[in-house]
């Protein structure tokens, strides 16, 4: 913009800012209510076809309950509620496309269930040139704990994030001193008694290739089903068609987010509900603990609060609140 023009858009305002100089936000479609039909391992895929007959007959009565719950949550009118399911492609490589997602959408289908959309756990790492998990790590803001003066290192260092303050580490006395007596940890936001949890983010080996954690690719795969991340401002997870040819044998080949049903409702939503064998219940603990300090994107927030506003859906202030669970017991 050339001087005389900015000049003629200054108003009575002794502050002027061009327009363009701020930050664009891409917007996503957002159904009520993204409800999660499963993610599972290897080793559950290993197990055969029964393994996924069983989790999607046990998971069908309860993702009714939330269907239900989301329809009358919205007074009245229709629910957009969408459906999606994670494969874990980023601990370890397994079978193919072609023969695993047939597979899930046929056993879902006996269950009476619908796969709308199907996610690659590595998508949460890396989604195409984009390094997600990098950018969310670097979004952390710590809570400090009351009281406390820093001795701590940052996540940034450590890879450990917690809810509250560790136990001192002990010490050999001092000559003449005593040795400072143990404490215990503590969390910063306990009722009455602690629950602390210190949760590990990402491990590094020896030649420094960084190996996300489970929890941590977990709280990122939830800010996704949110619709709040975003990549300069652009949208993260975009949903592609299956290929034309036919499903891949190689998972590389395979979009980190796939839309299976044509006439599915959005795949971001203002709201997410999981239902998981019970052994996920400490890994989603910890997701908590990480959506709870990370300092999300403010454009998709302002988006989303604006948009739930003029539908009358209520969305909690906290990210970590808009995320529920049914946890079934079993393998």
């Amino acid at each position: 913009m050339t001087e005389h023009a900015a000049e003629s858009r200054r108003t009575s305002e002794s502050v002027f800012r061009e327009t363009a100089a701020d930050p664009r936000t891409q917007s996503v479609g957002l159904s009520h209510l993204s409800l999660e039909l499963g993610h599972l391992y290897m080793e559950d895929f290993e197990a055969g076809p029964g393994r996924l007959r069983d989790h999607f007959a046990r998971v069908a009565p309860w993702a009714g309950a939330a269907r239900a719950a989301a329809a009358a949550a919205t007074g009245g009118r229709r629910a957009r509620i969408s459906t999606c399911f994670l494969i874990d492609d980023y601990f370890a490589r397994f079978s193919s496309p072609a023969e695993i997602v047939p597979l899930i959408v046929d056993e879902a289908a006996r269950a009476g269930l619908t796969v709308d959309y199907l996610a690659r756990e590595s998508g949460c790492a890396v989604t195409g040139k984009v390094p997600v998990a990098e950018a969310v790590a670097g979004r952390i803001v710590e809570s400090p704990p009351p009281g406390s003066y820093g001795l701590r290192p940052p996540a940034a260092q450590t890879g450990w994030l917690a809810n509250g303050e560790r136990s001192p580490v002990a010490r050999a006395p001092q000559a003449m001193k005593r040795a400072a007596p143990w404490e215990p940890p503590r969390e910063t936001a306990a009722r009455r008694h602690s629950v602390f949890l210190d949760v590990e983010l990402w491990s590094d080996d020896a030649d420094g290739h960084r190996l996300w954690s489970c929890p941590f690719l977990a709280a990122v795969w939830q800010l996704a089903r949110l619709g709040l991340l975003r990549n300069e401002g652009e949208a993260v997870f975009v949903p592609q068609r299956p290929p034309d040819a036919g499903f891949p044998d190689d998972w590389d080949e395979l979009p980190s987010l796939l839309r299976l049903n044509p006439r599915a409702d959005p795949f971001a939503a203002y709201r997410t509900a999981s239902v998981l064998p019970s052994r996920f219940l400490p890994v989603e603990h910890a997701v908590r603990v990480v959506l709870d300090q990370l300092d999300v994107d403010h454009g998709a927030l302002r988006q989303v609060a604006e948009r739930s506003a003029r539908e009358h859906a209520a969305v909690p202030d906290s990210v970590a609140d808009r995320v529920s669970y049914v946890f079934y017991p079993g393998p």
